[in-house]
Formats: structure tokens, C-alpha cells, sequence
């Protein structure tokens, strides 16, 4: 999928391909300042929050350096039935940005169809799950204090202005459930400055970090930080240890009782045995089963007393393996494998792509049967159908296949 943010953020870095992701700080500035815009702003932030039932911690605002209590910016409008439904005070809400505050919306691309395709795009390209989040701060507002991520991220300035400094690592790569605590802040400073709009950096997971808007007075800032959950050798063992209960050995008691050369041979079965799992299952085939697995991302059912199927888009989380086979096109994706004819192959790379495609232009060019392989793939949850909504997601961001 050819998505304009990930090109551009690959512009402003310097790099070719997602491989720097986690290996070391950088900074830089997107040349394509449209894309900023379309994207998001600060107006659309507002607007999401409003129109959707929310709740602490996804939405969260500070103050002072402080966390406000939920009550200080969320009402429970009640129903004629007496449901109470979580909704952001928009009243409230005015007047701690009037102040000054910072408002904080964890996966914004839950809500939003831009962010979702912003984040699918950077899925494919990364192989990782992403998600975005989304902080606004006004006026000399403070944000968090100095602290560290369990994953990567990259942190796109979309409107505004704001102070930050970055700190090295104090623990390698530590973890959220990790052997110590990382409570120690670093005393090596990386970089310090100010984020400006259309500014990237990218920041690895462990290094110590802060920003705020404390002494620069009136203005804003808003910003998006998607982050990277990538897999560590502790993923790896986890998974190795499920594929464990199809042997036998593994699935025994351990002997508690037995003497100790009973007990002695236990453990050297098991520890043979383990050899033999790490050899047969490495890394490589973890991360590969692991896409190909991952459920298909959130959509729109189709449902054909609506209508007519018009126009689809790829919904799986990762990109899917189209591979020739003799005279078949084997598919998987989204824990499935699909057989195909082999002429169906043009229009599998068309669909798949991860663009958008419209079927009456798919059909002029590939040929009618392009729509009942469409149906097929959103029967499957490989593809969606294209409504208008997650079509504006994709809208100046992510050209139409074909074109």
C-alpha cells in the first residue's frame, strides 16, 4: 500500500524502509506540509471526541502536570430508559484548553477512518501493530513528565508548537512486565528543541523523554504518535511454549515426589525436548504465522439489501501472501487460505493491494469476473466494502487502484 504519510515520513528520516525502526533516535521534517492537514487538526480532534461515548483511560486530560479526575471533563447523559452513557462535557472541555491543558486520545484510529488507514498503511509497511494517539495541548500547558515507552514510536507535529527533550536509555530495551524496575531516568541527553509542524521524530522504545508547553504562552500543539508493539524473544519463547502442549513430554506433571534420579531424568527429557522445539520453530516462522493469522481489521459488514457491492479496499491487518501455485493462486491472510484459479491473479493484486479500487472501473480493465472475485473476498473478511466514510480515509492520501 502506497500511502503518502509513510512516504513522507520516510522523506523527512532519511530512510528506506521500515529496518531503523527501534535501532536509534532521529529527527527530521515532512516536505509535503498538505499532508498535515489532511490528516488531522486540532478542529477534527475536538469534533471526534464529541460525537463519540468515551471513558478514562482512552481519553484522558492533565493539567498543571497533573492528571484531572474524570468528572472534571466527562458527563453521564442519561437515557429516557435510564442508561447512562459516558459523553465528553464540551463545556467543560472549552474552557481547560481555554486555561490550558492537554487533551489525550489513545487509538484515535478507532474513530477515525483516516487514522485507520494511516495506521493500516503503517502496519504494512512495518509488519507491526500500530496505533495512534493523539495529544493536544494549549497555552503553556504542561504535558507528561519525563518518562519511557515499551514500544516504538513516531511522533508526526501536525499543528503547533511544542518543547521536548529526549533522553537516553537507563535499562536496555526494557519492558512493561520486565525482571526490574526502570524508574531511574538517564542522564544523557539526545536532543532537546522544539517540535514544529510538519516535524517528525522517531523515538526508541526505552529512552526517556518529556514535552511541554510550559513559558511559551498562548498557542497550541497537536500532535500524533504512532506506536510500534514489535515482538521480542520473550514473544517468541510465549509462542513456543503453546506450541509445546502438542507433545506429550511437555503436557506430563512434573514430578514433585520422585527420587532424585526420577527427577533427573524428567528434566533432561524436558530440556532435550525443548532443544528440539526451539530448533524445529524459529523466529522467522513466529513472525510470518503471526500475520498471516491476525484477525482482519474492524469494517463494515456488507450486506446486499443495501445495494450493490461498488467498491471495496483490503481490511487485513497485514499485507496479504498472494503465491502462484502450478495452476492455482494460493491467498493467506487473516488466519485463511484461499485457493484460486490462476487467472484470477491480476485481479487478486488489484483487490489486495490495499488501495481502493471501484469495481466498474477494475472491471473495464481486468474484465467482469473482477466483481464476483470481490464478493468472494469480502465474504472472507480479506476486503470491505468501500463506504463513503472509510473512502475519505483514503482520499488524497492513497491513490485508487489502477490509476
Amino acid at each position: 500500500m502506497e500511502h503518502r504519510l509513510v512516504r513522507a515520513v520516510e522523506e523527512a528520516l532519511g530512510w528506506d524502509g521500515p529496518s531503523p525502526l527501534g535501532k536509534a533516535f532521529v529527527r527530521g521534517s515532512i516536505k509535503d506540509p498538505e499532508v498535515l492537514a489532511r490528516l488531522l487538526t486540532p478542529p477534527r480532534v475536538l469534533d471526534m471526541v464529541m460525537r463519540r461515548s468515551l471513558a478514562n483511560p482512552q481519553f484522558r486530560f492533565f493539567k498543571g502536570g497533573e492528571e484531572l479526575h474524570p468528572d472534571a471533563y466527562l458527563d453521564r447523559q442519561v437515557t429516557p430508559r435510564g442508561q447512562a452513557i459516558p459523553m465528553v462535557d464540551m463545556r467543560r472541555l472549552g474552557s481547560l484548553l481555554r486555561e490550558g491543558a492537554t487533551l489525550v486520545l489513545d487509538q484515535s484510529n478507532v474513530f477515525d477512518p483516516t487514522m485507520e488507514a494511516a495506521c493500516r498503511a503503517m502496519q504494512w509497511w512495518s509488519r507491526e501493530h500500530v496505533q495512534a494517539n493523539v495529544y493536544l495541548t494549549t497555552n503553556d500547558a504542561s504535558g507528561f513528565d519525563l518518562h519511557w515507552d515499551d514500544h516504538d514510536v513516531l511522533i508526526v507535529q501536525l499543528a503547533g508548537e511544542k518543547q521536548w527533550e529526549v533522553r537516553g536509555t537507563s535499562r536496555p530495551v526494557p519492558m512493561f512486565r520486565d525482571a526490574e524496575r526502570n524508574n531511574t531516568p538517564s542522564e544523557e541527553i539526545v536532543w532537546t528543541g522544539t517540535m514544529k509542524a510538519g516535524d517528525v521524530m522517531h523515538i526508541p522504545r526505552g529512552y526517556w523523554h518529556a514535552a511541554t508547553r510550559v513559558g511559551q504562552g498562548g498557542g497550541h500543539s497537536t500532535h500524533v504518535t504512532f506506536g510500534f508493539a514489535k515482538r521480542t524473544g520473550v514473544s517468541w519463547l510465549t509462542w513456543l511454549a503453546d506450541w509445546s502442549r502438542q507433545e506429550e513430554v511437555f503436557r506430563h506433571d512434573l514430578d514433585r515426589w520422585g527420587s532424585p534420579d526420577e527427577q533427573q531424568a524428567q528434566r533432561s527429557l524436558l530440556a532435550t525436548e525443548a532443544f528440539h522445539l526451539v530448533d524445529a520453530r524459529d523466529p522467522a516462522e513466529f513472525l510470518m504465522l503471526r500475520e498471516q493469522d491476525a484477525s482482519p481489521g474492524r469494517h463494515v459488514p456488507f450486506l446486499e439489501i443495501f445495494g450493490p457491492l461498488r467498491a471495496v479496499a483490503c481490511v487485513s491487518e497485514f499485507p496479504p501472501l498472494i503465491s502462484e501455485v502450478g495452476e492455482t493462486v494460493v491467498v493467506v491472510a487473516a488466519g485463511k487460505k484461499l485457493t484460486f484459479a490462476a487467472r484470477a491473479l491480476p485481479g487478486l493484486r488489484m483487490l489486495l493491494s490495499g488501495h481502493p479500487v471501484q469495481l466498474d472501473e477494475a472491471a473495464h480493465a481486468l474484465g467482469a469476473e473482477v466483481e464476483a472475485l470481490a464478493k468472494i473476498l469480502v465474504e472472507e473478511e480479506l476486503c470491505a466494502s468501500l463506504t463513503p466514510e472509510l473512502f475519505l480515509g483514503y482520499t488524497d492520501l492513497v491513490t485508487s487502484a489502477g490509476s
